[in-house]
């Protein structure tokens, strides 16, 4: 896996591009230097996260032939000062399915994402705590 970086302007908004083409843009907002042209880099942390948990919990939810006709997330993360870093200490998710999915079914694929498939929580067990809840058709099923 290879991602390349190419600075746009004089501050810090930044385009990246992955091996296949596709490509993000990367900036700081403005009380920080920067000119908000693209979700800061702790920002796209979250956004992996909440991305690889949703790719986890379809594909589960597919192969169990599970009828998902609505799939959305929420994602906040609170950071700590260690030295000059602030890294993320805890990370909350909330998933809001819809559809004909068995609860125990939902509850147990998020709970596999994050105990065994999702890697980008994997990668940040070391320093933050990952709660998430699930939330079928209204009606919250796990929490943890």
């Amino acid at each position: 896996m290879k991602i390349t970086l190419n600075r746009v302007n004089d501050n810090f908004h930044f385009e990246l591009k992955n091996e296949r083409g596709h490509i993000v843009n990367v900036d700081s907002r403005p009380e920080f230097g920067g000119d908000d042209q693209g979700p800061s880099p702790m920002e796209l942390v979250l956004m992996g996260v909440a991305g690889c948990s949703a790719i986890d919990m379809i594909s589960i939810l597919k192969k169990q032939r599970q009828e998902i006709s609505s799939f959305k997330a929420e994602v906040e993360g609170e950071r700590v000062q260690v030295g000059e870093a602030k890294p993320f200490k805890d990370i909350h998710l909330v998933f809001y399915l819809e559809g004909n999915i068995k609860e125990d079914k939902a509850a147990k694929a998020a709970q596999l994402s994050f105990d065994k498939y999702c890697s980008v929580s994997k990668t940040l067990e070391p320093t933050a705590t990952i709660h998430y809840k699930v939330v079928l058709n209204n009606v919250e099923l796990a929490k943890i």
